[in-house]
């Protein structure tokens, strides 16, 4: 029977019920599913099972990511966008985002999902709102099928705009969809792909992409076809001043007022960035099990705010960690989220509000409360056999073995696994991406960035 077997793993972080941290263990894991766990296990070696050497090396269940724009990772470090807020940042951007194809898809995920499984996350989800009129509108089908490929375990959102801006919405009207058209492809695509099996490695989600880019029938509409599918609901929310003052201005409520309104609110839905909620709104999210997707990198990238995560937390709020777009981050790599979130809040808070452990929780636990899937975000027999292992035998670890469990958080900034474990396969095998050639992604990326932005007619830098 196939199966991998790490030996004398030195650090263990297990993050199951007890949040035990065991040392110098073995872990078998067959059929994408860790199977034992302990010390000197008494196993029959055989040609068909592959052996880690653990020594030296942290384990971690495979961190979650709650909230991306993977198409984003093709407009990176544009100057258009440097220094300004999200509403201009967006405007600018949907002038090159119009000229996405299939193949700036295709390529597009590719980097987020290899940025992602070199630091160790295991599971992602995508919100994929911008079909431009002249594209097929199968694009997330794209982002599926390259999630296969890789082998990532993959949580897409089928993405929607209809408020354009001749109807007092943010985004060119040429890149919005009629409600019709965008409930029928929602069907579709969770007819096609929703897998809610508990070690599932696709389900869907409905995700409209916001109160400035969709109408209030189609927030309405969109909850009741998620429901009457069982899948969950998301979109952005209480990420800017200007937000919460455009549903002042446009509805006369502030943006968690409007979207109970709409019935977005429940334990199957979650919301990214929450940066603006007020005192009286956290304990409403607590109380009706709504989550939030914490985005550090992003929200300081943009100038947009702290979160209240350790308030949030306090009052029972369920709270993820995600590496958001790749235009406002402008990267891919968990452990570097995971870092800005440890930092972020001693200064926005205290320099105890956000302990390493938290953190660990938000990246693994909190993940799979807010996708509802206990099979992953923790290391037991029986979970999903989704591992980060991480070399601490290096010169940016030296000096931190007091603490091997939190060392990636305080040391190494942006370091890569050794391993990546996704559904028991080595995704990322002793650093290395299996089956795909960086240079080559690379040099495509570059290529259609390139052609996109001369398409949107934007001046060199």
């Amino acid at each position: 029977m196939a199966g991998i077997l790490i030996r004398h793993l030195h650090t263990l972080v297990t993050m199951n019920e007890e949040h035990g941290i065991a040392h110098d263990v073995d872990v078998l894991i067959e059929d994408g599913i860790i199977q034992r766990i302990g010390r000197h296990l008494d196993i029959e070696e055989q040609a068909a099972i592959r052996i880690l050497d653990g020594r030296n090396r942290v384990a971690y269940p495979g961190f979650i990511n709650t909230h991306h724009h993977l198409y984003q990772t093709l407009t990176r470090n544009i100057p258009l966008v440097h220094d300004v807020k999200l509403f201009d940042w967006l405007t600018n951007l949907y002038e090159i985002w119009r000229e996405l194809t299939p193949e700036a898809i295709d390529v597009s995920a590719r980097i987020g999902f290899a940025e992602l499984l070199l630091s160790g996350c295991t599971t992602t989800t995508d919100h994929f709102y911008v079909f431009p009129q002249n594209a097929p509108a199968e694009f997330l089908d794209i982002e599926i099928k390259t999630a296969r490929d890789m082998g990532i375990r993959f949580h897409p959102m089928r993405g929607s705009m209809s408020r354009g801006k001749s109807n007092g919405g943010l985004p060119p009207d040429d890149v919005v969809q009629q409600p019709d058209v965008i409930l029928k492809d929602c069907q579709r695509v969770i007819d096609t792909w929703h897998d809610p099996s508990p070690h599932s490695m696709c389900r869907v989600i409905l995700a409209p992409c916001s109160p400035f880019s969709v109408t209030t029938d189609l927030l309405k509409e969109s909850a009741a076809l998620a429901r009457a599918n069982k899948v969950a609901l998301h979109t952005h929310l209480c990420e800017t001043k200007d937000e919460v003052q455009f549903c002042l201005d446009l509805f006369g409520q502030r943006p968690l007022d409007y979207m109970e309104s709409c019935d977005w609110v429940g334990p199957d839905v979650w919301y990214a960035h929450g940066i603006y909620f007020n005192d009286d709104e956290i304990p409403r999210l607590a109380e009706t099990g709504t989550g939030i997707a914490h985005c550090p990198a992003s929200n300081l990238r943009l100038g947009s705010g702290i979160c209240r995560v350790p308030e949030l937390l306090e009052k029972g709020v369920k709270v993820s960690l995600a590496v958001d777009g790749s235009a406002s981050n402008d990267s891919s790599n968990y452990v570097r989220e995971m870092q800005l979130a440890l930092l972020v809040h001693r200064v926005g808070t205290a320099v105890d509000a956000m302990p390493a452990r938290t953190v660990l929780e938000l990246a693994t636990l909190g993940g799979a409360k807010i996708f509802d899937q206990p099979a992953i975000g923790s290391i037991a027999p029986g979970q999903a056999a989704d591992l980060a292992i991480f070399n601490l035998n290096k010169v940016e670890f030296a000096g931190a073995m007091q603490s091997p469990e939190s060392a990636i958080l305080f040391c190494g900034a942006g370091s890569r696994t050794d391993y990546t474990i996704v559904n028991g396969k080595i995704l990322v095998d002793q650093g290395i991406l299996v089956g795909l050639d960086e240079s080559d992604l690379v040099y495509r990326a570059n290529r259609i960035t390139e052609r996109m932005v001369r398409a949107a007619g934007i001046p060199a830098a």
